[in-house]
């Protein structure tokens, strides 16, 4: 293969090694030497990989070790990417991630935009379900997923607050049959909700206006649109579209 394609295919090779965490924060990368055996390409390629990876800031120079993989608090992945783990390694969280204050329930829609997007009428029941991921602790993303009533039916477990152990899509899919795709997604911004700015750990003055990026998935299958999955993200973080 070419220098070109060469470099590239490596760092993609190692973004997802550290994305899924078999790479963690602080690790030694291998040396440029066993890359090279390992991939069957010259020094100038692999260096070429190794810088892309610093310049994005995955990995740095350690005096003494040489590349290790560094940590990145102040990046949240998009649910994309999330997803995408998820299939790739089964694993729920990045590193250092959790998640808390799960809640499921049924609730008016009185978003003409969830409305729309779900594809029924304001103020028709949904279910909510909601939760905070924490990046080494700390509130990062709140999550809305918005799901339309008819999955109910083949999912009932969708009104228990637990997290799933794995996403309750490919539990639907298994029932129906049905496949569920996702649209491209897509990102705004708005103002918090207090519940939001609160969930978030955000101190502000009452009815104080703070702009958040929103991150917005909708999901269909072949009878229609089933979910609409929003993430909030906290002031001050980085979005990345993959991990």
């Amino acid at each position: 293969m070419s220098s070109k394609t060469g470099y590239a295919k490596i760092a993609t090779h190692y973004r997802q090694l550290i994305a899924d965490g078999t790479l963690t924060p602080g690790e030694s990368m291998p040396s440029m030497r066993e890359v090279c055996e390992e991939f069957g390409v010259s020094i100038t390629t692999v260096n070429r990989a190794f810088r892309m990876l610093k310049a994005e800031g995955l990995t740095m120079p350690k005096p003494g070790v040489g590349t290790v993989v560094a940590d990145r608090p102040r990046v949240a992945v998009t649910a994309a990417a999330r997803l995408e783990r998820i299939a790739r390694t089964g694993n729920k969280y990045a590193h250092k991630e959790t998640s808390v204050q799960h809640q499921a329930a049924l609730r008016s829609c009185a978003d003409p935009d969830i409305a729309e997007q779900l594809g029924i009428e304001l103020h028709d029941e949904i279910v909510l379900r909601t939760r905070v991921f924490l990046k080494d602790g700390k509130p990062s993303v709140v999550a809305v997923s918005c799901i339309n009533m008819r999955a109910l039916a083949d999912v009932p477990e969708l009104l228990q607050a637990e997290p799933f152990s794995r996403f309750w899509q490919e539990i639907y899919t298994e029932r129906t049959g049905r496949t569920i795709t996702r649209s491209p997604e897509r990102r705004g911004a708005r103002l918090a909700s207090d519940s939001e700015l609160e969930a978030l750990g955000i101190s502000a003055p009452p009815g104080a206006a703070v702009p958040v990026l929103v991150l917005v998935n909708v999901f269909h299958d072949d009878a229609g649109p089933i979910e609409v999955w929003e993430d909030v993200y906290a002031p001050g973080l980085w979005q990345v579209a993959s991990e």
